[in-house]
């Protein structure tokens, strides 16, 4: 984790951002929070911390509004979500907006800090991996000191979970990765029972780059094992 890693709680319950700021400095954090939306986007767009945790039921602007936003935005700051809410429904929804996690309330002080840590460390691993060494194959280009990826010389706008699905499968051209073991890369830890957070990110890939690209597709199904990048053409 990088040091003092700055984190913003955006949670209207006071005693929970309280008991989340606490657990979160103690585990060497610097974490604030705020209690409505609307401060919360202003935070993250001018104060950019290194993770976002947010709650979905928010006054004057929620989650679900801060999320899209702030995405729609280019702000790439991994976010997750905690919310009373614990529909597959919901955690899909948020998952497409463009949150990295989930935690359904109540959750342990201990998993929070675990999953924060987890998105912080991988944003400092994939801003250092092989910076300024892309790799391209046919019409796609992926830039890890950009943290984005390119088809036929346009932007895919990916976000950093994204970035890092697509470059995990790059980094295995042609092999096959499971859903479990992309989950254990990425968000490290194992797959659940009707987790979908790895098939979401796949079709957002899927939609931001295959369906742009000019001859290929990339990201391919190996049906109940995983994914891998082949490009194959249309």
């Amino acid at each position: 984790m990088c040091p003092m890693a700055k984190v913003l709680i955006v949670e209207d319950d006071q005693l929970i951002a309280q008991g989340m700021v606490q657990h979160l400095t103690a585990a060497g954090f610097d974490a604030q929070s705020v209690g409505n939306g609307l401060t919360g986007l202003a935070r993250l767009r001018y104060e950019r911390p290194d993770v976002c945790v947010v709650d979905l039921m928010l006054p004057e602007l929620d989650g679900w509004r801060l999320i899209e936003t702030a995405r729609g935005e280019g702000i790439g700051t991994p976010v997750v979500v905690v919310s009373a809410r614990g529909s597959e429904h919901d955690r899909v929804h948020a998952l497409d907006l463009g949150a990295d996690d989930y935690l359904v309330k109540p959750f342990s002080m201990k998993e929070l800090v675990a999953r924060v840590r987890a998105l912080s460390r991988r944003g400092l691993r994939v801003a250092q991996h092989e910076r300024g060494q892309p790799i391209l194959i046919e019409e796609l280009l992926l830039d890890p000191g950009e943290v984005q990826a390119y088809v036929d010389g346009r932007s895919a706008s990916l976000t950093p979970t994204e970035f890092r699905l697509l470059y995990a499968l790059a980094l295995e051209r042609g092999h096959v990765l499971t859903r479990d073991e992309l989950m254990q890369r990425l968000w490290g830890r194992k797959l659940t029972y009707r987790d979908r957070t790895v098939d979401v990110c796949v079709r957002k890939l899927r939609q931001k780059v295959d369906r742009s690209a000019s001859t290929h597709t990339f990201v391919q199904t190996r049906f109940g094992v995983g994914y891998r990048l082949e490009p194959v053409p249309k």
